[in-house]
């Protein structure tokens, strides 16, 4: 089976969040591991730390990983807001760190009044200024997006400018997500398209890089530019394609992530946690 996973809110405390993703049957999680709309928080205490890494073991979950904060822009030319993108990447990684957590994931960014090249070589350099500052072993995730606006990432050419630009391509992986790409124009709904995008992603950014998937459903269709999530099979992708990630070998032990919408659902008469509707779709198309 492979790596399902959910994105989980740490209110109830961190270890809460490991229990909650595993009594759904989830075998990995991600995670905010601070407000995701504020730039700075208290730093997280040792003992809380060591309790969330003996809740992984407890739970059976492994290989989680962080969304860093939607406030960072390491791609903005305002050097104020680059200045606190970057404080903002070095805390993650070094909660990250002291959390157990191998990948942090992160937006590239948008370059607003700058050009993409310019923007490009600004991410690079931001990240590699929180790697020099965070001495540690954390893994930057760079996430495809929909391409709104001036967001960088809508092509796969974007993340490895980034990679090729940075002075520590150990330290940067990528995460694909299926909303995020669909909606910026990549086709995968037939098995000629998948494997036509597989094989564009492993040309260009290669997929020995690929560390985690976020598994979207997309309200809008294919490139729209528009980040909408939708539940599996509820959306514009539909659920047969979902059977291609979750069958190929290529990406097996690879966190797959939902970020889909959260609460109750009625199907057929009963109401149902959407998670558990989620969770049981994608398990429903894994090929044994």
């Amino acid at each position: 089976m492979p790596l399902f996973g959910v994105h989980e809110s740490i209110a109830g405390g961190f270890d809460q969040a490991v229990f909650q993703a595993a009594s759904k049957g989830f075998k990995t999680l991600q995670i905010f591991s601070k407000n995701s709309n504020r730039w700075s928080a208290k730093p997280i205490p040792t003992e809380i730390a060591e309790k969330f890494r003996g809740s992984l073991q407890k739970a059976g979950i492994v290989n989680p990983i962080i969304h860093d904060s939607y406030l960072i822009n390491a791609a903005s030319p305002n050097e104020e807001l680059r200045a606190k993108s970057v404080n903002a990447l070095v805390d993650e990684l070094n909660r990250a760190d002291l959390l157990g957590i191998s990948g942090v994931v992160m937006h590239p960014g948008a370059y607003t009044t700058g050009t993409e090249e310019s923007g490009l070589r600004l991410v690079a350099d931001s990240l590699d200024q929180a790697f020099r500052e965070a001495a540690n072993s954390a893994r930057i995730l760079l996430e495809t997006t929909a391409g709104q606006g001036t967001c960088l990432g809508a092509r796969f050419e974007h993340l490895a400018r980034i990679i090729d630009l940075s002075n520590y391509p150990e330290r940067l992986g990528v995460c694909l997500d299926t909303c995020h790409i669909f909606a910026a124009g990549y086709e995968f709904r037939t098995e000629e398209t998948y494997e036509k995008m597989m094989t564009e992603f492993d040309t260009v950014i290669g997929i020995d890089r690929l560390k985690a998937i976020h598994l979207n459903d997309s309200v809008k269709g294919c490139g729209s530019r528009v980040d909408r999530h939708a539940a599996i099979g509820y959306g514009a992708i539909g659920k047969e394609t979902f059977g291609f990630l979750v069958n190929d070998p290529r990406l097996a032990g690879l966190p797959m992530i939902l970020e889909t919408p959260k609460g109750e659902v009625e199907i057929d008469g009963k109401t149902e946690d959407w998670d558990d509707v989620n969770l049981r779709t994608l398990r429903s198309l894994v090929r044994v």
